[in-house]
């Protein structure tokens, strides 16, 4: 069986939209993660996740703008910029999953409205869904940063309500635990190091 706009596609390809960057792991830091929650509307799906991160607020919008590393997150075949216009920038995405015994293929082109050390904006242009808008928001107290994701989510087809909710039940904490473990480790690379020096200049 193949369904290629299936409800719970929305929520992997969220998951997958948002990666930014994943590295392998040599050390790790406390996770916390605020909140994950989904919500049902008339027309689709909210979608909130909040996590901090013991990094920079520079480091922390370096992460969240390097589209190309989303790619090391399983699933993404590709990510890729397509083009950058002052603050806009439109990425393609491709991404490949198979929940439960259902197998997805789902593409987009998403433009980022980008607000350097705050956050991000961001709707779909083309792809599976029928809407697919949100922001990314950045709070820096001193001592982590906090992470602040919000979407509105409209998929083309329904699947059974048991298979959303393993989905939202057993896969996005896990996607968001290894986000805030990405985000931490990419802050500690050059890539990190580079780019909050060249947003500097």
């Amino acid at each position: 069986m193949s369904l290629n706009l299936p409800r719970f596609a929305a929520l992997a390809l969220a998951a997958c939209l948002m990666a930014s960057a994943t590295h392998a792991a040599e050390q790790s830091h406390t996770l916390l993660i605020e909140d994950i929650s989904v919500h049902r509307l008339e027309s689709g799906l909210e979608v909130n996740v909040a996590y901090q991160v013991p990094i920079s607020l520079c480091k922390a919008f370096a992460f969240l703008t390097h589209y190309e590393g989303a790619t090391d997150m399983p699933g993404v075949l590709e990510s890729r910029v397509l083009s950058r216009e002052g603050n806009k920038v439109q990425v393609r995405r491709l991404v490949e999953e198979r929940i439960l015994f259902f197998p997805l293929k789902i593409h987009s082109v998403v433009e980022y409205s980008e607000f350097p050390n705050h956050g991000l904006d961001f709707h779909q242009i083309s792809g599976n869904l029928k809407r697919y808008v949100g922001s990314w928001r950045l709070i820096d107290d001193g001592l982590v940063v906090h992470f602040r994701y919000q979407s509105l989510i409209e998929p083309d087809t329904l699947i059974p309500n048991v298979v959303m909710r393993h989905f939202i039940e057993h896969s996005m904490r896990k996607r968001f635990e290894r986000m805030s473990e990405n985000a931490y480790r990419f802050g500690q690379t050059q890539t990190a190091e580079s780019k909050c020096v060249t947003n500097h200049q």
